[in-house]
C-alpha cells in the first residue's frame, strides 16, 4: 500500500478528519491541523469537495468543544480519574489551562483554538465558569467555522500555488499554521492565570 497516493489519501479523508478533530479536544497532540490541512491540499488537485472538507472539520470542532464544555459544566471531570489514563488526561488539562490562563470570554472562546491546546482549556474554563451553554456554542460554532475555513484554505493555497505533492504542501501549511499559531499564543496568552481553576487530580477540593 503506497501511503503516498493521492488516490488512496483523496477517498480517505474524510474518514479521517472526524475522530481526528473530535480527538483533538480532548488530546491536544491528535495531528487534527495536519489531517484539515490535507484535505485542503488534495481539494486544489481535485480530489476531495473543499465544502465537505470545511463542514467535517467546523462540525467534529463544534462537537469536541461542547463535550469537554459538558464535561466541566457538568463537574464530570472526577470521573477521569478513576482510570490511569485518565489521571493523566485529567493533569494535562489542569496544565494546559494554567498555560492558557483562566479567560472563559467569548472573543477567547472563539480565537484559543488557534494556539496549542487552546482550544482545551478554554472549552473546560468555560464549563467551569459563568459561561451559559447558548452563549458557548454559538461562538464554539463560529470558531469552529473560522478555524476550518483557515486551515482548509492553508491547505488548499499551498496546493494551488506550489506545485508540489499534496503531503508536501501540506506540510508546508502545517508550518505556516504552526508560526501563525504562536503568534497568536503570544497575544492571547500575555495575562496568564496563577492557577487554573480545574481541581488537579488528588487534590483536595476547596471548601
Amino acid at each position: 500500500m503506497d501511503l503516498g497516493s493521492i488516490d488512496l489519501w483523496g477517498a480517505a479523508i474524510y474518514f479521517w478528519i472526524i475522530p481526528a478533530v473530535l480527538g483533538d479536544a480532548i488530546f491536544p497532540p491528535m495531528p487534527s491541523e495536519m489531517v484539515v490541512i490535507t484535505g485542503g491540499a488534495l481539494s486544489a488537485e481535485g480530489r476531495a469537495n473543499v465544502f465537505l472538507v470545511v463542514a467535517l472539520a467546523a462540525l467534529a470542532s463544534w462537537l469536541g468543544d461542547v463535550v469537554v464544555f459538558q464535561l466541566f459544566k457538568r463537574r464530570l471531570s472526577h470521573l477521569l480519574d478513576r482510570w490511569k489514563w485518565g489521571r493523566k488526561l485529567h493533569s494535562g488539562i489542569h496544565q494546559a489551562i494554567a498555560k492558557a490562563g483562566r479567560s472563559s470570554t467569548y472573543g477567547t472562546i472563539i480565537g484559543a483554538r488557534f494556539i496549542p491546546g487552546g482550544r482545551l482549556a478554554t472549552s473546560a474554563a468555560a464549563g467551569i465558569g459563568e459561561v451559559t451553554t447558548r452563549g458557548f456554542s454559538l461562538c464554539a460554532g463560529l470558531g469552529a467555522v473560522l478555524w476550518a475555513c483557515w486551515l482548509t484554505g492553508l491547505g488548499f493555497v499551498t496546493g494551488s500555488t506550489t506545485g508540489l505533492p499534496f503531503w508536501a504542501s501540506s506540510l508546508i501549511g502545517v508550518a505556516v499554521g504552526l508560526v501563525v499559531g504562536a503568534a497568536v499564543g503570544i497575544i492571547v496568552t500575555r495575562r496568564r492565570g496563577t492557577r487554573s481553576p480545574v481541581d488537579e487530580p488528588g487534590a483536595e477540593p476547596e471548601s
